[in-house]
């Protein structure tokens, strides 16, 4: 039986991604060993999108206040880009020092892994 989705940041500075996902975004971790941390992300979902030959796999956090959580996560140093409007949601991507940015969204639907 599967019991949850682990899914991983590849970084070029994966010192620098850890600190960053502790200390400004705050997820609760527990050290495996030698500083190798592994977050606490809270209820998870996969959706399949199509592919045009690039990445196959990615990662997203989701929100339910987006504009809150982009101010409280800038409050302790976080950097954005603009806020899009979709028709599945809004969304920003966040920086994550050491690694690329990742998409942070609000749905605009009710998330089956906040909702069933």
């Amino acid at each position: 039986m599967i019991t949850a989705v682990h899914a991983m940041i590849m970084a070029d500075d994966p010192e620098a991604s850890r600190a960053f996902l502790r200390d400004v975004v705050q997820l609760p971790s527990l050290d495996t060993g030698g500083g190798w941390l592994i977050f606490k992300s809270g209820p998870s979902e996969i959706g399949v999108h199509p592919t045009t030959g690039g990445e196959h796999f990615d990662v997203s956090l989701v929100c339910d206040d987006l504009d809150a959580t982009i101010a409280d996560l800038a409050s302790r140093g976080a950097e954005f880009g603009p806020v899009e409007e979709a028709t599945w949601g809004r969304r920003t991507t966040i920086v994550v020092p050491g690694s690329r940015p990742i998409m942070l969204y609000q749905p605009a639907y009710d998330p089956p892994a906040t909702s069933l």
